[in-house]
């Protein structure tokens, strides 16, 4: 494993506070301006100077110029802390539930333990939490360039190609929540270009409709924003499929979201078709798991049919569909039947995997370890079934998600991992022994055998260390039957 080491000039807008506590409010609020499709905009901060950049082999820089062979994570970036150069209202975006201020065992709201071993003192951001040996425990922002970077070491590490940064609509129209991603897309395309890994933009309709706007003319207006100001699509490390900018939209065609097939049809038109060329994208859709035959969770609207088949890339969403062996065999069939489908339109297919999933703590109604990882297996059969029918991409959903568990970064590995009075999702909860990069390494992993570097192979074809702080050692990596 190579770890390379680096030194980081910080902006001083973003160095981290410590000790800096917000008021006692909850999630971000409609202001009193009235709704625009344009937002104020934060002045984009110059990129953060690398005082020594790591020398990439220019065999190990990733080939953005196209999706073919690529396994992509989503980036949600969205985790803040007070003091890190953002404005969120209560300080610690995504961390605790609505109506805290402080990270506690009470508003504490996803499910999963980031390592966060690696952190520097600039940022470390504060909870009241502890560690059983007593020591502070202490969690990251996005907002911080430094921690960034780190996470796509990480991906450089482990062979991971990059990842589609999330831009949720209800992000759009709140200017506190709009100005931490312009943060966040600065620090990801430094990180991007700095450990030679591919990036690229998602939209996400979810929470557009919080406010009264035309979230057709959002999206535009914020692409025009993206492409103009921050110009994303110059970024060496931006990704391209078929001579295009890659641009993604999450959302449309799901019976819960809005839109209408009409609205698809004109944001398809100004993606694909616009009169000047630099907004021009190879679009990709995330689309619902039964797309194709109109059921639920899709609209069974069948004018929604001809937005799909408009897509350049189709990428169902299964995240949830799968449990066992067998769930995810059934969807092979299905994934054959989609390709076709996808061929005829004339568009590729980049089927999703996932790790596990949870969503227990920001919703207790729902139970906890709802969907186990099972040591692994459940995201290789996936990777092994997608693979083996041929599909020449992949979006593993998420590098940083530990909201809904499907986080594939560094995770505590047992419960002397996590602080104390905390019930997360530590490797070691399936009763497994497991280190807390075992999914970066299966990431790795899946994307050689996605490159066709090692055999193709329904077994995890890597063996963890044994661990003497989770007893017992019970590591279960037998053949998937």
């Amino acid at each position: 494993m190579i770890h390379l080491r680096r030194e980081i000039s910080l902006v001083i807008s973003l160095i981290l506070l410590l000790g800096c506590t917000s008021p006692e409010t909850g999630t971000p609020v409609a202001t009193e301006n009235p709704p625009t499709a344009t937002p104020p905009r934060l002045v984009p901060t110059t990129p953060v100077p690398i005082v020594e950049p790591p020398q990439i082999p220019s065999n190990r820089v990733v080939d953005v110029s196209s999706l073919t062979g690529k396994l992509l994570m989503g980036y949600q970036g969205w985790f803040t802390c007070p003091g890190d150069g953002t404005n969120i209202s209560n300080g610690y975006y995504h961390w605790i539930r609505d109506g805290y201020s402080r990270i506690t065992t009470e508003s504490f709201a996803v499910d999963m333990w980031p390592d966060t071993s690696e952190l520097s003192d600039p940022e470390k951001c504060p909870t009241d939490l502890t560690y059983p040996d007593g020591s502070p425990a202490y969690l990251y922002s996005a907002s911080n360039p430094q921690t960034v970077l780190r996470h796509f070491e990480w991906m450089y590490d482990y062979g991971i190609d990059g990842v589609f940064l999330q831009r949720f609509g209800s992000q759009l129209i709140y200017p506190e929540i709009l100005d931490q991603r312009t943060i966040v897309t600065r620090n990801v395309e430094t990180a991007a270009e700095t450990y030679g890994r591919g990036w690229a933009i998602m939209y996400d309709v979810t929470g557009i409709n919080e406010k009264n706007v035309d979230f057709v003319e959002t999206f535009e207006a914020d692409w025009k924003y993206l492409v103009d100001v921050l110009k994303v699509t110059e970024s060496s490390a931006y990704l391209h499929h078929n001579g295009l900018p890659v641009l993604a939209i999450w959302g449309l065609g799901f019976k819960d979201r809005l839109g209408t097939p009409e609205e698809a049809a004109q944001l398809v038109d100004f993606f694909k078709n616009n009169p000047d060329p630099k907004y021009r994208v190879t679009l990709l859709g995330g689309v619902p798991f039964w797309w194709r035959t109109l059921q639920d969770p899709a609209s069974t609207d069948p004018a929604w049919a001809e937005y799909y088949c408009s897509l350049n890339i189709i990428s169902p969403w299964s995240v949830g569909a799968f449990e066992t062996d067998s769930d995810a065999d059934y969807y092979k069939s299905i994934m054959l039947e989609d390709m076709a489908r996808a061929k005829e339109c004339g568009a590729k297919y980049m089927p999703v995997v996932y790790p596990g999933f949870a969503y227990h703590w920001a919703d207790p109604d729902n139970p906890f370890n709802q969907i186990p990882r099972r040591g692994g297996r459940l995201y290789w059969r996936q990777v092994f079934n997608a693979i083996s029918v041929d599909a020449t991409m992949l979006y593993n959903a998420m590098f940083d998600e530990v909201d809904e568990s499907t986080a594939m970064y560094k995770i505590a590995a047992t419960a002397s991992d996590a602080p104390i009075g905390l019930q997360v999702i530590n490797m070691d909860t399936d009763g497994e022994c497991l280190p807390g990069d075992w999914y970066l390494r299966l990431a790795g992993e899946a994307s050689k055998m996605l490159k066709g570097e090692i055999p193709l192979t329904s077994t995890i074809p890597i063996t963890p260390e044994a661990n003497s702080a989770c007893q017992p050692v019970a590591v279960i990596l037998a053949a998937v039957s």
